[in-house]
């Protein structure tokens, strides 16, 4: 596990999103936005497990930077639908792509419980490390 996040925390930026100083947390929300699409920010909160003023303050960040767009959204305008924005989706892609394919390469030839253990043996490290912070 540790080699794992090292590599993680190891990608480059790209050259093109450099010099917005993206953080980690960025990082978490950029992977929901590119891998499930255009979320609202309520969504987010709840798959990033932080309160939806956090994400709004994320989000305005981001959009301050042109990495994502917000807009309203037509059916209820109270909910802001955040994505990534158009000019930097090659940019993410590219960044943060390659991680999701490794985990498909990964996880294929195993069978739906073999998958199934794995990810509730990451979820109860999760649960455990989690535990052992408090």
């Amino acid at each position: 596990m540790p080699r794992l996040v090292g590599r993680a925390k190891r990608m480059p930026v790209p050259e093109s999103l450099r010099t917005l100083d993206l953080a980690p947390r960025h990082l978490s929300l950029l992977s929901y936005l590119l891998f499930d699409g255009p979320l609202t920010v309520n969504e987010l909160a709840a798959r990033l497990e932080v309160a939806p003023a956090t994400v709004s303050l994320m989000v305005s960040d981001l959009s301050r930077k042109g990495v994502v767009d917000r807009r309203e959204d037509d059916a209820d305008r109270r909910r802001t639908i955040v994505s990534i924005a158009e000019a930097n989706r090659e940019a993410v892609d590219g960044w943060l792509a390659r991680g999701a394919h490794a985990w498909r390469s990964a996880l294929e030839p195993l069978t739906g419980e073999q998958r199934r253990m794995f990810v509730e043996t990451l979820r109860a490290y999760e649960r455990a490390a989690v535990a052992d912070a408090k």
